[in-house]
Parts: structure tokens; C-alpha cells; sequence
């Protein structure tokens, strides 16, 4: 795979993800469009799944990922999932972790008050595939002054 593509005049950044399917009915993420950040995860059920209200139920994709090193795949709610249905991921965001190779799964929540269902195949989940850094913890006995200070939830006013 090409390391960048150019998409009107921008180049954007690709990295090569291994995929294994794990299930023959699996479907291979894909994007939605060409601008698309997440590429859609898959149900790979054997039938409808009925998720109760305020219930969370763990939806398997069929697949497992091999991520490059010093990526990670995020998993976000389908925006269109989570404002019909009310269904989106029960930790908000899903990590899968570049050496995590078993079978990616959704934990998918419903925050509703009527039963849902999941089809074999439906779209429950978009996965984007991010960069990030590894920190090594400094401890020190003390950190550099800011105007903000300990200000947290709310101190930097509202507009």
C-alpha cells in the first residue's frame, strides 16, 4: 500500500493494517466516502441480536487487526446508529492496542427505552486508526505554574 494518497492537492497518510477474518460471513471494514476518518465495522452475528434497554451486549466484527507499531485503532458510535437507535459503544471510545491480536468486538449500549436489534452485517461501530505516543512518567515534586492552575470542570468559564 502506498504510504500517502493525494486527495485534492492533500496528501493524506495511509499505514498497511493487517486483517485476519476470523468468521467466513465477516465484512472487511470499509469507508464511506473518500474523506471518511472511520472505516465501518461489521456485525458478524448468525442471526438478529436483541439488545434491552440499558443493556450492553458484546457484538462480535469477525475479524482480528495487526496495527502498525505506534498506532492504535479507536472505536467510535455511528453517528446515525446512536441518534436512531440509540445505540453506541458502551466505553464511549474502544481501544484496540497495536499487540492486541484476538477478535475485534463492540461493546454497543442502549441508552434507548425500547429493545433494538442488530442484523447480521449491520454497520455498529467506525474504527479510526491513529498515531500516538507512549509517555515516560517524570515523577517530580513539582510542575510549572499556568494561569489556569488547578482550574478543572468548568473553571475557564462558558461561552
Amino acid at each position: 500500500m502506498k504510504n500517502s494518497v493525494e486527495i485534492l492537492g492533500s496528501k493524506i497518510k495511509k499505514a498497511s493494517v493487517g486483517i485476519k477474518k476470523l468468521n467466513e460471513k465477516a465484512v472487511i471494514p470499509s469507508y464511506g466516502s473518500e474523506f471518511a476518518a472511520g472505516a465501518d465495522l461489521y456485525a458478524c452475528t448468525d442471526g438478529v441480536t436483541e439488545i434491552k434497554p440499558h443493556q450492553t451486549v458484546m457484538v462480535p466484527t469477525g475479524i482480528a487487526l495487526e496495527l502498525p507499531l505506534g498506532y492504535a485503532g479507536l472505536i467510535y458510535a455511528r453517528s446515525g446508529l446512536a441518534s436512531k437507535k440509540g445505540l453506541a459503544p458502551a466505553n464511549k471510545v474502544g481501544v484496540v492496542d497495536c499487540d492486541y491480536r484476538g477478535e475485534v468486538k463492540v461493546a454497543l449500549h442502549n441508552h434507548s427505552e425500547q429493545a433494538q436489534t442488530v442484523d447480521p452485517g449491520e454497520r455498529i461501530a467506525q474504527l479510526v486508526i491513529t498515531p500516538y505516543l507512549m509517555a515516560e512518567f517524570i515523577e517530580k515534586d513539582g510542575l510549572s505554574e499556568t494561569s489556569r492552575g488547578a482550574g478543572g470542570f468548568g473553571s475557564t468559564g462558558s461561552k
